[in-house]
């Protein structure tokens, strides 16, 4: 896996979960005083200059793309935060910290489009490539502990990149070791025929009177 997605083994490619991803709620600041803004998905504001509300990753980009705003980093990309959350992945070689599922993709659109909204950002970005990293290690040394008997693989608190990338190649894996097993599994028709008891019929037979 070596931590990328790749295209022809994930179910669905990085541009598909981050689409996913950006239904994800976050914080904003409006500069200016708008109205409500209604779409299919919801209605979000009126907005008020300097009072944060919440909205869609997607509606926040872009609005701070037209200089509408500025974007709130949530509390868990603070680098005391990231750091106690490295730590503690790098301290336990089976347990995974939990982070918000998209946190990969959340992460990446606040640093492509909210850079100076992030304090410490180059800091905070080495730090999450280094979690994803040392998330990514964990979730191979999991893999190796398959064997073929297993029927399923639960690993707590993966987020949805780890899962895009892990389920096809676990999928696969049990498949091929049911596939193998089954041969083991199913009797032999001709063996389980001989051992069947057979019935003594020693009865008597009457004929039936006409």
């Amino acid at each position: 896996m070596a931590g990328q997605s790749d295209p022809h083994q994930s179910l669905f490619s990085a541009e598909e979960v981050e689409f996913i991803a950006e239904d994800e709620t976050v914080e904003i600041i409006p500069n200016l005083r708008m109205d409500a803004l209604n779409f299919i998905c919801g209605d979000f504001g009126p907005f008020f200059p300097q009072i944060a509300t919440q909205v869609p990753l997607w509606l926040a980009v872009a609005l701070k793309k037209r200089g509408k705003c500025t974007i709130r980093p949530p509390q868990w990309m603070s680098v005391e935060k990231l750091t106690q959350v490295l730590e503690a992945e790098r301290d336990s070689q089976r347990m995974f910290e939990q982070l918000p599922f998209h946190y990969v993709e959340i992460s990446r659109l606040l640093f492509d489009h909210a850079r100076d909204d992030i304090p410490d950002v180059y800091m905070a970005r080495s730090l999450i490539e280094d979690i994803r990293d040392v998330r990514f290690h964990k979730v191979e040394t999991n893999l190796e502990t398959l064997t073929e008997r297993a029927f399923a693989l639960k690993i707590n608190n993966l987020s949805a990149m780890e899962v895009n990338i892990v389920r096809p190649f676990v999928g696969r894996a049990l498949q091929a070791f049911y596939k193998h097993d089954s041969l083991e599994l199913i009797p032999d028709q001709e063996r389980v025929s001989d051992r069947r008891p057979q019935v003594a019929n020693n009865a008597t037979r009457r004929h039936l009177r006409r």
